[in-house]
């Protein structure tokens, strides 16, 4: 007679059953990946057939016009390149310092873990509200219009909670060593976090500033919410003149009847990708700087 405890066991699979569940775990795996490759590929195909006609110097140089073979994204351009600098330094300054703060020097007590639960949750929020609360406060609250500022500003909300999130992971990555042998050589907690433990940490964070980035450089419904312009006839020299992005502008010729409007659309995407890549770019360089001192 078998033991009730014996037969209450689970019987272990064999070594060729996990191998063949481990084999067919991979291939799915790398079927998702090829799927949504193919779909990527498609997409990226049909932009640059639609687009790669139009897209000149002229075309990068010409300001929006009623004329589809007249019109140019120089003035979307010049407003993204704005918008995105402005961002970036906003967003980054912000998310790092608020980060700093609440991993190195907040007491651990029930309005930091309120400020974590709301950070967490604010990742997830729909970009069209955080162009309504900048529509409330930068544009009516604080008078700034519809200018650049008040986009990037807008734009700084809406990824700030990633950066913040993908800093803290940075900064508790790094041992407690560091700081340790930081402080007992005589240094504060301040000069410890700046000089040991931000420098070891920032791969991770500018990780996550490269995904943060590469989500506003594509968002349409904040600045639409907020004002900006679809068709603008100058290049912004100041933080306070009017202005249009990429986005926009692609979603004003993709919204016109005629066909080749959806042509210059499509050379506005590649001209949007081609931004991006450069952004990311530089992120990336940065970011293996700081991993190379950091193995030093």
């Amino acid at each position: 007679m078998i033991p009730a405890i014996a037969r209450d066991r689970p019987i272990p699979m064999s070594r060729t059953v996990r191998k063949a569940r481990g084999t067919a775990f991979i291939l799915l795996a790398i079927l998702a990946t090829s799927l949504g490759m193919v779909a990527l590929a498609a997409l990226l195909l049909d932009v640059l057939r639609d687009g790669i006609g139009v897209l000149s110097l002229e075309f990068i140089n010409s300001f929006p016009h009623y004329q589809a073979e007249k019109a140019g994204a120089k003035s979307a351009l010049a407003g993204t390149l704005w918008v995105m600098s402005l961002t970036a330094v906003f967003a980054m300054v912000a998310g790092v310092g608020a980060a700093i703060y609440l991993e190195e020097f907040a007491v651990r007590n029930w309005f930091t873990r309120i400020v974590e639960i709301n950070i967490n949750n604010l990742a997830g929020v729909p970009s069209v509200v955080y162009g309504l609360l900048g529509l409330a406060i930068f544009v009516y609250w604080m008078g700034l219009g519809r200018s650049v500022l008040a986009g990037a500003l807008t734009l700084a909300l809406l990824i700030l909670p990633i950066i913040v999130v993908a800093a803290r992971e940075g900064l508790r990555s790094v041992p407690p060593t560091i700081r340790e042998a930081a402080m007992a050589l005589g240094s504060t907690r301040w000069q410890a976090v700046r000089f040991q433990v931000l420098p070891a940490a920032m791969p991770t964070i500018l990780t996550g500033f490269i995904l943060a980035l590469a989500r506003a450089v594509g968002e349409t419904a904040p600045l639409i919410a907020i004002g900006a312009f679809t068709t603008v006839l100058f290049v912004p020299t100041t933080p306070t003149d009017s202005f249009t992005v990429l986005p926009v502008q692609i979603y004003s010729w993709i919204s016109k009847p005629l066909p080749e409007f959806r042509e210059n659309a499509a050379a506005g995407i590649i001209v949007l990708l081609v931004v991006l890549m450069l952004m990311n770019a530089v992120a990336i360089t940065l970011r293996n700087i700081y991993s190379r001192r950091s193995r030093w």
